[in-house]
């Protein structure tokens, strides 16, 4: 079954960067779109970026762009966000996961289901 294995979080202070990593397993990687959400306490999840399957198209929410760097490597199939210049509102839990059209990757009532998440915490 489709499995999502999402790490890289941790505290880091404002201004600070961390690289996010999920791990996919359970169906055709190079085939799917990727995508990274987040979730912060008392909020609805948010569409952060996505990333089409050969890795061409890219689409960041614009709360991140600039700031925020999703990659992907279908060789290993894991896809990756690279974090830059946080700020203390980029806190939350984030998650990583896969569509098969690119319409429907900003969208999170269009996933099924959802791997553990890794708790990002922006906070001097």
């Amino acid at each position: 079954q489709v499995q999502l294995v999402e790490s890289g979080g941790g505290l880091v202070q404002p201004g600070g960067s961390l690289k996010l990593s999920c791990a996919a397993s359970g169906f055709t990687f190079r085939d799917s779109h990727m995508t990274w959400f987040r979730q912060a306490p008392g909020k609805e999840r948010e569409f952060v970026a996505a990333i089409g399957n050969f890795g061409i198209s890219l689409f960041y929410a614009d709360s991140v762009k600039g700031r925020f760097t999703i990659s992907r490597d279908n060789t290993k199939n894991t896809v990756y966000l690279r974090m830059n210049s946080l700020k203390p509102e980029d806190t939350a839990v984030y998650y990583c996961n896969a569509a098969m059209k690119w319409a429907d990757t900003r969208i999170a009532e269009k996933y099924a289901s959802w791997g553990q998440g890794t708790q990002v915490t922006v906070s001097s």
